[in-house]
């Protein structure tokens, strides 16, 4: 649609006469739904990611949308939080009270309202919006999905589909262009999602499995209908998907609310939703996964829709009341597939003579049977029928049947002519880079070893020699002869990486994220995160739950340089390996043993900060060191103030916790940020990722940017009597915490805060540096998390005596021992402690993120912006200030 004019057509203008200056050219039910929905501006340059995820004051409120052009944002920044009811599309006004009418006692002050055509069109216009929705017809949530992904670019299309898959909502699968019959089959915004399901094998022998769901070869079912159907597709969809009595509303069906307001532009779309198992008899509906198709409209008006499903489904279940002889002309055309076709008939409103006279034509043709005719009625049990077509689709499953993936799926698209949203010249360039890279590991210790080779030994020695330099220079008489040995040995050891050259695979990556075009970065990253995570699968295999009852069985004593899970292969090794070249070369120009001219390297900084700029997650601490490479991350940070101009006022946010606490998660649901979780083989290092604050809004808000940083598997609990461990970890908290104006504290399990993280709190306090925080309980189970009352408050912020003794001695306080609510910026009366509930309401793969942690963390993110708005987060820096900060801590 790009480029396409979304405005009317009149004549020249020279017949004042011409039919009343009515428009020669209507324009289509997708232009009228787009400007209806303030959407037409996005069609020549589509809405980005970045744009959606930008901070402004409606963020700091939870607002109701109050007209149609409201909803697409309404709809993003729900998603967003991963709120269960995003997909609600009702508008609210709040009426001021002179202009509310009387109202009876008990009546709600706030009026469900809907556009009135006549507020924002000229009078010239309102015959084009005649079939529009109107103040008794608001806007069909599928309406609203369509125009929005047709309005988005693909990176957002990504975005929205993954959310959606977290909130279990249904998943667009073709996308109908109703003005062009153009439809889209989206297999690259269905790449992102990943899921983890019970394996179960022939033996026994089960175990926990995560895949790609566009790489998942599983027994589809497509589920559609043919003229009238008395019954709903999408209800029988919910209840075969949905375990125990619990109907989890996956598909948006008529007995939801708007859920019978009339389709305008959605009729064509087909959506994808998959059965999971989770290993509990009393949950797993299908022992194995399973795909459900749902097309919505009629087959008769989406022929090309319908005969992709027949192509790809390994059964088709047709819902109708009448069966007419054009019904039966369109059926007999498939008389050469291979489907297995089942009826779903309500034969008392229709006719049941002529469905039975063409039902008898029709048997020898798609090869069925009394059994593949169902009958429901108002009277069938639902239930039992329920159970019945569950008998069906696992019967169909466990035989010789048809098995696809998504990317079969879009094979079979391509060959009926659909377009694949995949097959654009810039992601098929990005995929083939990511492929002559990845095609080359096939081991990754051994790729690691002889093509990563600044981050094996030499990279480890020189970040040593690092630390130990950088703490001479707070020793109060360091030795003169062990700092000049040490500047030695530094130096030999950076030039010895300086010979080194940039391997094939390191070059090819430059490469891809030198290109010019942003769009073909974007892909290049996200082919490469897709790439790796395929060929650089770690040896262990454990469920996330078991990360913490993992860690306490190694007893967190394990040194760092060999982790209680191994570290897969990720872009970040990449830029790892940049970052050292980088390191290697600024240290031989700094000892002047290379001039500035010399310098092949120099423009790796700008590379990663134009990632940064991106929405790109980079690594802060390095995770195979443990420590952070200053010149590197001060060039790229320098980059950043160069390309943010006068837009460099920053806010650090930081979230620390042991792995599996749902930092990262908290984060990733309040920003819309990408950190990795859920994975037991997540990164180790600290990663940041730059959010953006709207120009209309930074101002109020002081700052330009908020830098949010990740402190990712860096504190794992150490206790104190572990040594150089745990001051290593103390070590990072403090460098994290010392950065940051606002750290959230993320708490699980267990109530006793990381020694690690209360040993920086007590480092801090003597620096005067300590960040406005906020301690986050979070339920790893699904039972609710009551408000805390102040006592408990207080409780959750004083540690054990002796752990607090513990670390107070280490510090060489003072005055005796103290807890955190005793330290000044502690209130426990001011709301610094927040419990909130569990993620999932139900149990996974099946469950959806509840509504209560959507809410509550919500309300964390509404207080943490109110306390940078109000000045509560201590200063805030600019770049140059925070490039500072780096080299001092």
């Amino acid at each position: 649609m790009e480029g396409d004019d979304c405005g009317f057509h009149y004549g020249d203008g020279t017949n004042e006469a011409q039919d009343n200056d009515f428009p020669t050219v209507e324009r289509s039910r997708l232009q009228e739904m787009l400007a209806l929905l303030g959407l037409e501006t996005y069609q020549g340059q589509r809405l980005s990611l970045q744009d959606s995820l930008q901070i402004s004051f409606d963020s700091m409120k939870n607002w109701a949308p109050q007209v149609p052009k409201d909803l697409p944002w309404h709809f993003l920044r729900k998603l967003q939080a991963l709120n269960a009811e995003a997909r609600n599309t009702t508008m609210v006004l709040d009426l001021p009270a002179d202009a509310r009418p009387a109202e009876k006692e008990g009546q709600m002050e706030e009026e469900i309202i809907y556009w009135d055509p006549a507020e924002d069109i000229a009078a010239d216009d309102i015959y084009s919006f005649s079939e529009l929705p109107t103040p008794d017809t608001p806007v069909n949530p599928l309406d609203l999905l369509c125009a929005l992904l047709l309005s988005s670019d693909s990176f957002l299309q990504q975005e929205i589909i993954l959310k959606m898959s977290l909130c279990q909502f249904a998943l667009p699968l073709v996308l109908p262009d109703s003005e062009n019959h153009y439809h889209t089959f989206l297999l690259w915004a269905l790449r992102g999602v990943v899921r983890t399901w019970w394996s179960q094998s022939p033996r026994g022998l089960g175990s926990f499995r995560e895949d790609s769901v566009v790489l998942s070869r599983v027994p589809t079912f497509a589920f559609v209908r043919m003229d009238v159907s008395s019954n709903s597709k999408s209800q029988l969809l919910n209840a075969i998907l949905s375990p125990g009595h619990r109907q989890w509303d996956c598909f948006w069906h008529r007995d939801l609310s708007l859920g019978t307001n009339p389709r305008e532009i959605a009729d064509g779309l087909v959506e994808i939703s998959w059965f999971f198992p989770s290993g509990r008899e009393d949950l797993d509906v299908f022992p194995e996964p399973v795909a459900f198709l749902n097309l919505r409209g009629d087959i008769g008006s989406h022929w090309l829709q319908f005969k992709l499903l027949t192509e790809i489904s390994s059964a088709v279940f047709i819902l109708t009341d009448n069966i007419s002889k054009k019904e039966y002309k369109l059926l007999y055309s498939m008389k050469e597939s291979t489907t297995k076709y089942y009826f779903i008939l309500s034969p008392y409103r229709g006719k049941r003579n002529t469905n039975l006279r063409f039902l008898n034509r029709l048997t020898p043709v798609l090869k069925i049977d009394h059994s593949h005719v169902l009958v429901k009625v108002s009277s069938t049990d639902s239930e039992g029928f329920v159970r019945r077509l569950r008998a069906i689709v696992g019967g169909v499953a466990r035989g010789p049947c048809r098995r696809v993936s998504v990317e079969d799926m879009a094979h079979a698209a391509r060959k009926l002519g659909l377009r694949v949203d995949e097959d654009c010249e810039e992601c098929q360039k990005a995929k083939d880079r990511m492929e002559r890279i990845t095609r080359k590991i096939k081991d990754v210790d051994a790729y690691r070893r002889d093509e990563l080779r600044l981050q094996g030994e030499l990279g480890r020695k020189a970040a040593q020699a690092e630390r130990e330099f950088c703490q001479l220079q707070w020793a109060p008489e360091p030795p003169e002869k062990y700092r000049v040995e040490l500047r030695r040995r530094l130096l030999e050891l950076r030039m010895q990486q300086s010979g080194q050259e940039p391997s094939t695979g390191l070059q090819d990556f430059v490469v891809g994220i030198s290109s010019p075009s942003t769009s073909e970065r974007q892909y290049f990253l996200r082919w490469m995160e897709w790439g790796l995570a395929r060929v650089g699968h770690p040896r262990l295999r454990q469920p996330p739950e078991t990360l913490l009852a993992l860690r306490s069985k190694l007893g967190g004593a394990s040194d760092f340089s060999e982790p209680f899970w191994p570290e897969p292969l990720g872009v970040e090794h990449f830029l790892r390996e940049m970052g050292q070249f980088y390191e290697a070369e600024s240290c031989l120009v700094e000892a002047g043993r290379l001039s500035a001219g010399q310098r092949r390297f120099a423009h790796f900084p700008g590379l990663a900060a134009e990632l940064l700029l991106a929405g790109q997650p980079l690594e802060l601490v390095d995770g195979g060191t443990l420590s952070i490479p200053v010149r590197w991350v001060t060039g790229l940070l320098k980059e950043l103030h160069v390309r943010l101009d006068r837009r460099s006022r920053l806010v650090v946010l930081s979230a620390l916790g042991v792995p599996g606490t749902g930092k990262s998660t908290l984060l990733n649901t309040m920003f819309g940020l990408r950190f990795a979780t859920g994975r037991s083989c997540s990164p180790r290092g600290a990663f940041m990722q730059l959010i953006t604050v709207a120009e209309g809004f930074s101002q109020d808000l002081g700052c330009d940017h908020i830098l949010a940083i990740d402190s990712g598997a860096l504190i794992s609990g150490a206790s104190t009597s572990a040594g150089d461990r745990f001051e290593l970890e103390a070590s990072l908290a403090t460098l994290l915490m010392g950065l940051s104006n606002v750290t959230v504290v993320s708490l699980a399990e267990t109530r006793d805060i990381p020694p690690a993280i209360l040993h920086a709190f007590l480092r801090l306090e003597k620096t005067g540096h300590m960040p406005n925080c906020q301690f986050v309980y979070q339920s790893l189970h699904d039972v609710p998390a009551p408000s805390p009352k102040p006592r408990e408050r207080r409780q959750v912020l004083d540690p054990p005596s002796d752990l607090s003794r513990a670390a107070a001695h280490i510090e060489k306080q003072s005055g005796g021992f103290r807890t955190l609510a005793g330290l000044a910026f502690c209130d426990p009366e001011r709301q610094h402690v927040w419990h909130v509930p569990g993620l999932w309401h139900g149990a996974p793969p099946m469950a959806a993120v509840s509504l209560g942690y959507s809410e509550a963390i919500f309300e964390l993110k509404r207080c943490l912006l109110e306390n940078i708005r109000n000045g509560l987060s201590n200063q805030n820096k600019n770049i140059q200030q925070l490039i500072e900060l780096v080299r001092r801590l």
